[in-house]
């Protein structure tokens, strides 16, 4: 008997115990592949934020910071445009119909031309100047493309490309701004344009396969396939990324365009120290929903329920390592993060709130992804609208009678709505199909 058919048949005989053990680590593994790019590029943005901290003027780094939050938000909006059809139209993105699939990669240029134009003027409006607000825009197109592509990874289940592409990016961005500090040429300019160069860099590594793909695609391609699949699919869900995004970040919206980005800093600095968590909660679902909607396509419903229970799992296991790594930094070595014009007891505040509104985020996304899996789109959508209405009205109610930090309470409010109704949902929906 050959060594394969050894191994093979041992496999077979194994245990249920050992079987569920074997079971235990690949869904381990699987989760520290997927976690670990995300990771790397928050401690990356973690560490060159010190930088900028440390370097630049209070209202420049709030514009930085301003520019995560505003990218991250057109990275959402992508993913809810292009995610849905990818993972679902078969159990490979090079499944779907070859019309279909030039009509997907044609949206996603045009989009990723919008986000562009869209994020330069916004920082324009924000106090950035026209050179460095261009760079903040091309950035954000170029994001906005490596999104796509990370979702197009994602569901043919290669992660360790995605991984690679996240190394690509956090080494680059990381090495390029030490050494711009250690030549004493770090600016503004120089900063955002190592920002341009690492994200090309996380792209090239993700979509240098596709690139034929892209220039058959603008000669070729037709919005008709796609307009069907938004219509089918996509519509709802950019709608939830729309309302989701009014929920959890209506304060940096309001106290950057009101009270300026000087204002926005302080809140942008406790949430820095939450970044893991956000990062992560928005990378893992690329991965997610591809496995849960082809168990739901299967029939196989305790698939994707254990699925959500792995993913819940690995969120507050994230959020524990997050929270108590900005205690002992808040604790032990306050001096990394606080500046003269940074108040201790101000930031300290701020990084309570944010772990409460974390903890809230990673509890509910795992029942909201499997919810995007089983197409419930239009259900999400409205539980958006009433946290989303929460959320807005209260942020700017105790930013205009208390002030910023307090501001920071009705995001809170709008997650816990937004938590409280999704779990109703979810559990209405397993009550129906477990």
């Amino acid at each position: 008997m050959t060594a394969l058919a050894t191994k093979t048949m041992t496999v077979a005989d194994m245990s249920p115990a050992s079987r569920s053990d074997a079971t235990t680590v690949s869904v381990a593994l699987r989760y520290v592949l997927s976690a670990m790019g995300p990771v790397c590029v928050s401690v990356t943005h973690f560490a060159i934020a010190l930088v900028f901290l440390h370097n630049f003027p209070r209202g420049n780094f709030g514009l930085f910071s301003f520019l995560l939050v505003v990218s991250a938000f057109s990275l959402s909006f992508c993913g809810a445009m292009f995610a849905p059809p990818i993972s679902v139209r078969g159990s490979r993105p090079d499944d779907m119909p070859h019309a279909e699939l030039l009509s997907l990669f044609k949206s996603n240029l045009v989009f990723s031309l919008i986000s562009a134009s869209a994020v330069a003027m916004v920082m324009f409006l924000c106090g950035a100047g026209l050179p460095l607000a261009a760079l903040f825009g091309v950035y954000a197109g170029v994001m906005s493309l490596r999104w796509f592509a990370r979702c197009w990874t994602y569901a043919e289940a290669d992660p360790g490309r995605v991984l690679v592409s996240d190394l690509a990016y956090s080494v680059l961005l990381a090495g390029c701004v030490i050494v711009l500090f250690t030549m004493h040429r770090l600016t503004a300019l120089s900063a955002a344009t190592v920002l341009v160069l690492s994200g090309i860099a996380g792209l090239l590594v993700l979509d240098m396969r596709n690139a034929g793909l892209y220039f058959r695609a603008l000669r070729h391609g037709r919005f008709a396939p796609y307009i069907a699949m938004w219509r089918n699919m996509s519509s709802w869900a950019v709608l939830g990324v729309v309302l989701s995004e009014l929920t959890v970040n209506a304060h940096a919206y309001l106290v950057t365009f009101i009270s300026g980005p000087h204002a926005f800093a302080v809140l942008a600095l406790g949430s820095l120290l939450m970044r893991p968590v956000s990062l992560v909660l928005a990378a893992l679902p690329d991965m997610e929903r591809p496995l849960m909607a082809r168990a739901l396509i299967g029939g196989d419903t305790g698939r994707a329920l254990r699925a959500v229970n792995h993913f819940r799992t690995a969120a507050g296991a994230i959020w524990l390592a997050t929270v108590a790594l900005g205690a002992a930094l808040l604790t032990w070595f306050p001096h990394l993060l606080l500046k003269e014009d940074y108040p201790f007891r101000e930031v300290a505040v701020v990084v309570v709130i944010w772990g409460i509104i974390m903890a809230s985020r990673a509890a509910r996304t795992p029942d909201s992804v499997l919810l995007q899996s089983a197409g419930e789109f239009r259900r999400l959508a409205s539980a958006g609208a009433w946290s989303s209405a929460v959320s807005l009205t209260a942020t700017l109610l105790l930013l205009l009678t208390i002030g910023p930090i307090a501001a920071l309470c009705g995001i809170l409010l709008g997650d816990l709505v937004a938590t409280r109704m999704i779990f109703v949902l979810a559990r209405r929906w397993k009550a129906q199909h477990a």
